[in-house]
């Protein structure tokens, strides 16, 4: 048993341990019951589990949560709103978001669409070098031609 000032009883029973702890007002809490002989300690339960869950809070705040954020497109885009959307996924990616990019085709596309899907999609990819990185490669699912970028990691 150690005590809350950091002073060890030793080896004592648990009924001595117990009594030990009533009379100085702490708790007996044991802090590792696998070892041989366990080790409790006298300490004030509730204030250590408030200080847990404030230290849990406080590393919840500086964690950085990534989202993904998406940016449509059509395979026959202007070259305006092409950089309009360039503009915003570059300031997505500089604040550390991930970014999904897709071009969606009309209903009764043909495959010289599919082309210049990829294509445009590997301009907005050149473009984003700069904050950016693939991170999965093109594909294309169904009616939409896809692609994910990740911030460039330092």
């Amino acid at each position: 048993m150690v005590g809350d000032d950091g002073y060890q009883y030793g080896i004592i029973s648990s009924r001595e341990a117990n009594s030990i702890a009533a009379t100085k007002g702490f708790d007996l809490v044991c802090v590792a019951p696998s070892a041989k002989p366990p080790v409790c300690k006298l300490m004030d339960y509730s204030k250590y589990r408030y200080e847990q869950q404030r230290k849990a809070r406080e590393a919840k705040k500086h964690q950085k949560v990534v989202e993904l954020k998406e940016i449509r497109m059509t395979a026959v885009i202007d070259t305006h709103d092409f950089e309009t959307k360039l503009k915003n996924g570059n300031k997505f990616l500089s604040k550390g978001n991930k970014l999904k990019v897709s071009v969606r085709l009309p209903y009764r596309f043909v495959p010289a669409l599919v082309v210049t899907g990829k294509e445009l999609l590997n301009k907005f990819v050149e473009g984003c070098l700069e904050v950016g990185e693939l991170e999965s490669r093109i594909k294309h699912d169904g009616r939409y031609i896809s692609m994910v970028l990740g911030p460039k990691k330092n």
